[in-house]
């Protein structure tokens, strides 16, 4: 994936997980939009839209987490997506996984904010689990298994939850990280 395919694809694959909610009956108008989430297949492809996306952001935190790089890159102008919804932060996650994930734009991450444990209550029947990424971040989700792309739910945003941590989102911070092959990944190309 390039950064003009991610900025074109991305109010179409909002819409379409949006529409999805709404079909389990969780509205998600008005909960504002944290972060999308894009995977690439391998190292090499994620340098090179890791770089793209580095030209049109103020910054980029790149830190190892589940033992590889990901990287928090805040946008220079808030992506418009649909409804008035847009988004400034892009979660740039390379392989490998111990899951299956869509390639691509692979979730949207929505803020709920002080009503997360009346949400959770409320959609635990429709929701397929929680995540327990730290102390702060512990996010619901719901898999779309016929696309293997995901949506989820935070009581703070990714970039407040950075902050929160301690962690910089101004400038660019890149891992201290190299891969053993960089065109290695967990599905096959093409």
């Amino acid at each position: 994936m390039r950064a003009a395919d991610l900025f074109a694809e991305a109010p179409g694959f909002y819409r379409r997980q949006r529409d999805r909610c709404a079909a389990l009956g969780i509205d998600v108008a008005g909960l504002p939009v944290g972060h999308l989430a894009c995977r690439v297949r391998t190292w090499a492809e994620y340098v090179v839209l890791r770089d793209e996306l580095e030209q049109r952001c103020t910054g980029n935190l790149e830190n190892v987490w589940n033992g590889r790089p990901i990287s928090k890159i805040v946008l220079a102008e808030p992506l418009a997506l649909d409804d008035g919804s847009s988004v400034e932060l892009i979660e740039l996650i390379p392989p490998f996984h111990q899951r299956v994930y869509r390639m691509g734009l692979e979730h949207v991450g929505f803020v709920v904010g002080g009503e997360f444990d009346e949400f959770s209550r409320r959609h635990r029947p429709v929701l397929t689990g929680q995540q327990f990424q730290s102390a702060i971040s512990e996010p619901l989700y719901v898999l779309f298994p016929e696309d293997y792309t995901h949506v989820k739910f935070h009581r703070y945003g990714l970039g407040e939850v950075c902050r929160m941590e301690g962690m910089s989102l101004d400038g660019i911070t890149h891992a201290a990280w190299e891969p053993a092959d960089p065109h290695a990944g967990p599905y096959e190309v093409g």
